[in-house]
């Protein structure tokens, strides 16, 4: 493993743990030039992911823009960072378990409102008022009256 440090090539681990419930491993490293530490994490490697857009084109699957998207929807809410990694995990693993290398955007965002009404009403309220493109504020009441409806 090449050291970020001074680029040199060999290092040595120093400790290794799975993280993600299983689904890596992190390891801690010293370079055997420069003596820094650093972290790595070995994931298994799984099949690219195309995602189709609602205009027709397609781009490969992007773990950042998911989880930007459920952060702007759980902004000020309590919600922690390891929920909503938790939750693009879950969509992730779905995905995955899927077979389909293509898939749309709506089905990634349906699985997203899924989880987040489970884990966060307004977040889930947020997510969906962009995902759906709601037209209005009739379109949002309809939403959250379905919520209440849900709730008794």
């Amino acid at each position: 493993m090449k050291c970020p440090y001074c680029s040199f090539q060999e290092s040595r681990v120093i400790d290794s743990r799975p993280t993600d419930e299983g689904g890596s491993i992190r390891r801690r490293r010293e370079c055997s030039h420069c003596g820094k530490r650093f972290t790595t994490y070995e994931n298994i490697e799984s099949l690219p992911l195309i995602v189709i857009k609602k205009d027709g084109s397609r781009q490969s699957y992007d773990r950042n823009k998911l989880l930007s998207g459920v952060l702007r929807a759980c902004e000020k809410r309590p919600v922690s960072l390891q929920q909503m990694e938790a939750l693009v995990g879950e969509v992730e693993q779905v995905l995955q378990n899927n077979l389909e290398r293509e898939v749309t955007t709506s089905q990634i965002g349906e699985l997203v409102m899924e989880r987040l009404r489970r884990l966060d009403e307004v977040a889930y309220v947020r997510f969906a008022s962009v995902y759906r493109q709601f037209a209005d504020i009739k379109t949002f009441l309809t939403e959250v009256n379905k919520l209440l409806m849900e709730r008794t």
